[in-house]
């Protein structure tokens, strides 16, 4: 399937937006419009409206680091005002079920089974792209492992419809529950609740059930990749002895919320997406790097593919903040080694714990920026 990146794309036009910042961008470019028609109305044109528009773009796109300067500031206040994840975070309207998985053994190891698993997955999002004229159904799948003598895995897959998206939710879900039965044994289950934060400190957060979290979204994904990259990761691959102690995290959860978007969506954006490109990339190898690509979405588009918007993030866990701070070391190392870039959501670890967690399906845009 074919992803697209959260937060800044191009120039002037964002996608990944929560829809606080999605109104605010509108409102940016109305004003622009608005300031440019008053001034051909009525010339010499004044200086102040362009200077508003400018400065409204700069606070949306501008970004010191990971964020905009806009996202760096609502990090501030929420941090400020709040102490742990808000129950409004996770309450969003609609029909949400989740289930726990468990693939037959060997799936992942086995190349064969592995592909036919991946495309079960596609076929499941492309079903779910197909049930609205707007995307909004959201599909959340976790990975939590716990590694003592011997590793335990926990799989669950959850999907959140909105209220009033569709006409027969219990009919999507049934169809994705028989979709989802075929990668292994599904057993629906209620998740547990999220856990309260109890203190905040350097990166981690203390929960009232006596656990440490430190949580990161992954921005960054190698350029090539085999199908094996995610069963190396969770997984571990295969180490000299020496070497495998120190690059095992005791405890650690996965989770990737997916977004499919509609058919016109995806098409529309691939329009808009490479026009763009062609207008502001100057390098004639970045150009062509551009068309070997697009010429590759354009065959996948053809072929009915849709694109999704993918978020995902890591936890790891610990019982005290040496050992959560540890494991967050030695995940960093791990990421660098398969070529995963990790952004620790500074300011917001009271918030990012829940997005490893079943709840994380409800959850909109712009809940961690």
């Amino acid at each position: 399937m074919y992803s697209l990146a959260t937060g800044f794309r191009i120039p002037v036009l964002q996608y990944g937006l929560s829809p606080t910042e999605s109104l605010l961008t509108k409102i940016n470019g109305g004003a622009l419009a608005a300031a440019i028609a008053a001034a051909a109305l009525s010339p010499p044109p004044a200086a102040w409206p362009f200077g508003v528009v400018g400065a409204g773009a700069a606070l949306l796109n501008a970004a010191p680091g990971p964020r905009s300067i806009a996202r760096w500031g609502a990090v501030g206040y929420r941090r400020l005002r709040e102490h742990t994840a808000p129950a409004s975070m996770t309450a969003a309207r609609g029909e949400t079920v989740t289930w726990e998985l468990y693939p037959d053994h060997g799936t992942m190891q086995n190349p064969a089974k592995r592909a036919s698993f991946h495309a079960a997955v596609d076929q499941a999002l492309r079903f779910v792209s197909d049930q609205a004229r707007t995307a909004g159904i959201q599909v959340h799948v976790t990975h939590h492992a716990i590694t003592g003598d011997y590793t335990t895995h926990t799989q669950t897959v959850s999907v959140h419809i909105p209220k009033g998206l569709v006409a027969s939710p219990a009919r999507v879900l049934e169809t994705l529950e028989d979709e989802f039965a075929g990668l292994g044994a599904l057993m629906r289950v209620e998740p547990e609740p999220i856990p309260t934060v109890t203190e905040q400190g350097s990166g981690w957060v203390a929960l009232d059930d006596d656990r440490y979290a430190s949580t990161a979204r992954i921005t960054g994904w190698p350029p090539r990749d085999d199908g094996t990259l995610i069963r190396k990761f969770l997984l571990g691959d295969e180490r000299p002895p020496r070497d495998a102690a120190r690059d095992v995290v005791p405890e650690r959860s996965m989770a990737v919320l997916y977004r499919p978007l509609t058919q016109r969506r995806s098409r529309w954006l691939t329009r808009i997406q490479e026009a763009a490109n062609g207008a502001f990339t100057t390098d004639p190898i970045e150009k062509e790097k551009i068309a070997i690509e697009s010429d590759g979405r354009h065959d996948a588009m053809v072929a009915g593919e849709v694109l999704v918007d993918v978020d995902a993030y890591i936890t790891v866990w610990g019982h005290n903040p040496d050992s959560v701070s540890a494991a967050r070391w030695t995940m960093t190392r791990l990421a660098d080694r398969h070529r995963i870039r990790l952004d620790w959501l500074a300011g917001q670890q009271h918030r990012a714990h829940v997005m490893t967690s079943a709840h994380a399906v409800s959850t909109r845009k712009g809940s961690v920026l």
